[in-house]
């Protein structure tokens, strides 16, 4: 008979119901949902399964083939995108990063870019750098101000004391 399923769901119905209360996902709460409306006998085919929660008979029997695969954890798997690659990989990135953290620096992301080239022999532009070093390490070049020559040690830290107290 078309339409009648051969699966043996493991889990208790109160299992599922708790299963389905912890799920932060919507896609994680249909494919547990649809196991439950199948273990409570809500729904008695896989096609009264798909129409109770909205979805195609064929998603939802993709997502019982993961289960009959690896259980609840092949059904939950979250799938990761793939995404471009990134221009400056993680490996430079920590070595850039340990780089940034000793006192001397980089005195500007120009730098960086050249030594990005030079060291590691990556070509990386100066708003890729920027990003990288500005918004995901949360560091920035360390720039030395400029010390006036008549500048007095004394004086400095006599100002240094003062403006501490106050």
């Amino acid at each position: 008979m078309a339409g009648v399923y051969k699966l043996d769901i493991l889990e208790s119905e109160a299992e599922l119901k708790e299963l389905l209360r912890q799920q932060k996902t919507a896609s994680g709460k249909e494919r547990v949902q649809v196991l439950y409306l199948l273990k409570t006998q809500k729904a008695k085919t896989v096609s009264e399964a798909a129409k109770l929660i909205g979805r195609n008979r064929g998603t939802v029997q993709e997502w019982l083939a993961k289960y009959r695969r690896g259980g609840l954890e092949e059904l939950l798997l979250k799938k990761v995108g793939g995404g471009r690659k990134r221009k400056i990989p993680q490996w430079a990135e920590k070595a850039l990063e340990k780089k940034l953290e000793k006192h001397e620096g980089m005195n500007s992301y120009g730098e960086i870019c050249e030594w990005l080239e030079e060291k590691l022999g990556i070509e990386a532009k100066y708003k890729t750098v920027h990003k990288l070093v500005y918004y995901r390490i949360k560091a920035s070049p360390k720039v030395a101000r400029p010390k006036s020559v008549e500048q007095s040690e004394e004086r400095l830290e006599a100002f240094k004391k003062t403006s501490e107290k106050t």
